[in-house]
């Protein structure tokens, strides 16, 4: 039985366009205000309606709950971000993860006395909590927010070529990049990375979700038995390589995090003396498994674009090798010194078990605001991620029309109207 043919409007099949999502906590939210200026973008230049200009969505960590949602309403990308807006703007650390007393003493305190009276406790199971913190709200949330059931019906409609979400298993050691696929696709197999054709659910975005030792792994089903997973950017080399596997003839990347850092500001950043504490060297840990991969294959991908440019027509054919159009959208600022300025909207509970490990202050004070920022899921932090987006595209408005192939348009909004934008699907959901 043959499909039914692509939407013009929904799917480019001259050159599909990818959409990148990458990890990192809280700092998703910079993901969603970038999403909502091209959006606005996107109708000022008259190529609004009801598809996604991503018919290639890829996800991983936070931005697998992002990307997750964009393909379930892809048949409305304005809605779609809408309620994403919608969501950011409202979330609290508690809709994520336990964060009253009890909670705290359930997981973060039992995990803190593990490491230090462990040899003393050890025998007994009931101590040994799975991580820092207990995301059982975030699964709550999913679950009511997030209909993967839709991801078959928009493939098949059409509005959607593929979505791929990637993990890593605790136990194999592979990172796996599940997708769900419009046509078939043939797996991909890598050194320690391979890709596994599924239907998608709730329960893959919460394993990518996962960031390690603070959330707690997932199990999920691989060739028949049960694997533990955990967060997607672990082990992962090349983020942007599931979205070109699967067809992708661009790719836009959101980050997380900047790419670089300008040697002016780096001259200007204070030494912090004497030694390092628990919470800086966890927001380095975290920063180097969010960050520094996606750094790298973007090079990697301009790399062989040049390569690419200065072969014959004849010699690209002989290759299995093909260009790829490339845009990268990341933060202008550091999203640490952000979430310093907002560490005290942290509920008391988590604001005591993150001084255990050197988590203190507010503004330019304030120490460990690495770790927090991937934690901080507050709307005095998030909005301002919002904004940041939002504001970072439209200052590149002419280099995204260009990406995207849009006529040149001014902006007809300013980014507070946008925000005051409805909820998108979100207003139909269940209170």
């Amino acid at each position: 039985m043959s499909s039914p043919p692509l939407p013009r409007a929904n799917l480019d099949a001259a050159r599909p366009t990818g959409l990148i999502l990458t990890g990192g906590g809280a700092r998703a939210a910079y993901q969603v205000g970038v999403l909502a200026a091209l959006a606005q973008l996107r109708r000022d230049a008259g190529m609004g309606g009801n598809g996604s200009p991503f018919p290639i969505v890829a996800g991983t960590s936070a931005g697998a709950i992002n990307a997750g949602t964009l393909a379930c309403y892809a048949d409305d990308f304005d809605s779609a971000v809408d309620g994403l807006v919608h969501l950011w703007q409202n979330l609290h650390v508690s809709d994520v993860y336990c964060a009253d007393a009890f909670g705290v003493i359930r997981t973060g305190a039992r995990w803190m006395t593990m490491m230090s009276l462990g040899w003393a406790v050890a025998r007994w199971r009931r101590t040994r909590p799975r991580s820092l913190l207990d995301n059982a709200p975030l699964g709550r949330l999913l679950h009511k927010w997030v209909k993967m059931d839709r991801v078959q019906e928009m493939l098949t409609q059409g509005h959607l070529q593929a979505l791929a979400i990637s993990g890593s298993s605790y136990t194999s050691g592979q990172h796996v990049t599940f997708f769900q696929a419009r046509q078939a696709v043939t797996p991909w197999l890598r050194s320690q990375r391979i890709a596994v054709p599924t239907q998608l659910s709730v329960e893959h975005l919460l394993a990518s979700s996962a960031i390690p030792f603070i959330f707690p792994a997932e199990p999920l089903e691989l060739g028949g038995k049960k694997e533990w997973f955990g967060d997607g950017s672990m082990r992962q080399s090349a983020p942007i390589s599931p979205a070109v596997h699967l067809g992708a003839e661009r790719v836009l990347v959101i980050g997380a995090g900047r790419m670089n850092e300008p040697a002016d500001e780096q001259a200007q950043r204070t030494l912090v003396e004497g030694a390092p504490s628990m919470a800086q060297i966890a927001g380095h840990a975290l920063s180097n498994i969010f960050l520094d991969s996606l750094a790298v294959d973007v090079e990697r991908l301009q790399r062989i674009n040049n390569t690419l440019s200065l072969l014959t027509a004849s010699a690209r054919q002989s290759t299995p090798l093909r260009p790829v159009d490339i845009l990268v959208i990341a933060p202008s600022r550091r999203l640490d010194e952000l979430a310093a300025e907002h560490q005290g909207s942290l509920p008391p509970a988590i604001k005591g078990l993150l001084r255990s490990v050197g988590v203190a202050g507010e503004g330019k004070g304030a120490s460990g605001s690495a770790l927090t920022s991937y934690l901080l899921f507050e709307p005095s932090f998030t909005n301002e991620l919002i904004n940041l987006g939002m504001s970072d595209t439209l200052a590149r408005r002419l280099e995204v029309q260009k990406f995207f192939g849009w006529p040149t348009q001014p902006p007809q909004v300013d980014a507070a109207a946008m925000r005051r934008r409805k909820a998108g699907f979100a207003e139909t959901l269940p209170g």
